[in-house]
């Protein structure tokens, strides 16, 4: 059941809406001009409104105009007996999700509010979606060493140049790229990521690159690398630290040329893609061992950014521990738990070896096992590692 508001100056009009749209089981306000149906628009909340466009002291474009001041996303179908084209495309430029002209077709009527409702209900779940993801990947701290990191993706963002993060395992680089890409002017465009250590490396080409039909013996068809399907987007090479000498070859080469070529083809393919690269190894140490290419080092870090360990930036713990409660809580469909203060200090004695990965762990094991108000001897016996 929806609920409806009716603007029009006709009583007869809003009353034969009434009753159809009540015996549809739909909930109905009526107002008989503009100001009344703007001071019951401001009132409740109503996931459709239906708009005459001509009427005394206040025309519905006005109306229409004044109600996405509020809300932007209000379906609002206008409708009117002096319609011509002209007039309904002024509307739908202006916002309106429909026009309808009078005398109405109640079949048609009864379609279009159907699908006003079904987008206002998915403009509302793609924005608790995006609420949700905007909530998973926030960059959570207030530390000098966190704030630092964000002043450099603030500043190196919205440039296209490449990035290598580094830092312990569990720190939160893959988080880094994530506001690297959408901060960037390719926010709209393809993220992609590429695990670089769980990739055997007799794969690792294809899986970047791609490979045509028939390049090797389970090469059924066609298939785009990593990089095509990053095409004017970004790609995130993770632990590149772990990438094989052949691989680094063609990626150096992809890097200084912006063409990859599949496996089994001869062919070059412009690529445009962003390259960002993380590692937990010191490269340095790698070149040195010869494991690791000292030109493609050079090409990957033009920006170099390092994510603190969690070691280094304890004063966030309050911070954290908020926000992973709120969300652990959440998923588990559980109660909304508290830390006492005894327990926060705790918490920031702890040396955490495995970064923010581990932190949410014990933070989520806290929550199932430990009191409505989890104080120290709760973090004491369940966040402690195992001896």
């Amino acid at each position: 059941m929806a609920k409806i508001l009716v603007i029009d100056d006709q009583r007869s009009i809003r009353n034969t809406l009434k009753d159809i749209l009540e015996y549809e089981n739909h909930s109905v306000d009526l107002a008989e001009d503009g100001e009344q149906g703007l001071e019951q628009f401001k009132a409740n909340k109503y996931d459709v409104i239906l708009c005459d466009i001509k009427m005394p002291n206040m025309d519905g474009m006005e109306v229409l105009d004044k109600i996405h001041e509020q809300n932007r996303d209000a379906p609002v179908i206008m409708i009117s007996g002096h319609g011509n084209i002209d007039t309904a495309v002024e509307a739908i430029k202006k916002g309106a999700y429909d026009f309808i002209e009078k005398p109405l077709d109640l079949n048609r009527m009864l379609v279009t509010i159907r699908n006003a409702i079904e987008k206002k209900d998915l403009v509302t779940e793609t924005k608790v979606l995006k609420r949700k993801v905007s909530k998973t990947y926030d960059m959570i701290g207030e530390s000098e060493p966190i704030a630092q990191v964000k002043n450099m993706i603030d500043k190196v963002a919205p440039t296209d140049a490449r990035v290598l993060i580094t830092g312990e395992n569990g720190t939160g680089k893959e988080l880094v790229a994530r506001w690297l890409h959408e901060k960037s002017n390719r926010a709209g465009q393809p993220f992609v990521e590429v695990n670089c250590a769980a990739i055997p490396s007799e794969l690792i080409e294809s899986e970047l690159f791609g490979h045509e039909k028939g390049a090797f013996t389970s090469a059924h068809k066609q298939r785009k690398g990593k990089f095509e399907q990053a095409n004017g987007g970004t790609i995130f090479l993770d632990e590149i630290g772990d990438m094989s000498l052949p691989a680094q070859a063609k990626v150096l080469r992809a890097l200084q040329e912006n063409i990859v070529s599949r496996v089994g083809s001869d062919k070059d393919i412009k690529v445009d893609v962003r390259v960002l690269a993380a590692t937990n190894k010191n490269l340095k140490e790698e070149i040195s061992n010869s494991n690791f290419r000292e030109d493609l080092y050079h090409r990957l870090s033009v920006i170099l950014i390092h994510v603190p360990a969690l070691n280094d930036r304890k004063d966030d713990i309050p911070l954290l521990t908020d926000h992973f409660k709120n969300i652990i809580c959440d998923e588990l469909g559980m109660p909304q738990k508290t830390f006492n203060e005894d327990a926060i200090e705790e918490l920031k004695t702890i040396n955490w070896t495995g970064n923010i990965r581990e932190f949410r762990n014990v933070i989520e094991r806290l929550i199932i096992l430990g009191q409505e108000t989890i104080t120290k001897d709760d973090v004491m016996a369940y966040a402690r590692p195992m001896n």
